[in-house]
């Protein structure tokens, strides 16, 4: 079984290309020289890969391209989300962003496919993009 940091670098890699730019989100507490803790990361419970894919809102929409904030939870198979997560991505769908859970190169690639759909007019301009 491939391990989540595993999962993590080939979602990273294949999905972030194109219109798609993830990044990830080391978040945690750590001590510095004076012993005051330093927090770091996005915030707690926010997802491994966090990114934006920008779409092209056609002329009905004004014809401006915006970037829709991404954060993709990376789990192995057997990996849980904890309820600090499950809020995160909720949050961040609640706000028109793309996010979810993936545990596998294909399942982030779902993910991030869905997408235009929710966006007047984006199904168009993909296949538009298209050769």
């Amino acid at each position: 079984m491939a391990s989540e940091q595993s999962i993590q670098q080939n979602i990273r890699l294949t999905c972030s290309t194109g219109s798609t730019r993830l990044f990830r989100n080391n978040t945690g507490t750590l001590r510095d020289q004076h012993g005051r803790p330093v927090s770091f990361g996005l915030a707690r419970g926010s997802a491994d890969l966090i990114g934006w894919r920008t779409v092209t809102i056609t002329a009905d929409m004004v014809g401006t391209t915006v970037a829709v904030f991404t954060s993709i939870e990376v789990k192995t198979a057997t990996g849980r989300v904890r309820p600090e997560q499950r809020q995160w991505l909720d949050a961040v769908q609640a706000a028109g962003g793309i996010a979810g859970v993936a545990r596998s190169v294909e399942e982030a690639e779902a993910l991030l496919a869905a997408h235009p759909d929710s966006v007047p007019g984006a199904e168009q301009q993909q296949q538009a993009e298209q050769p």
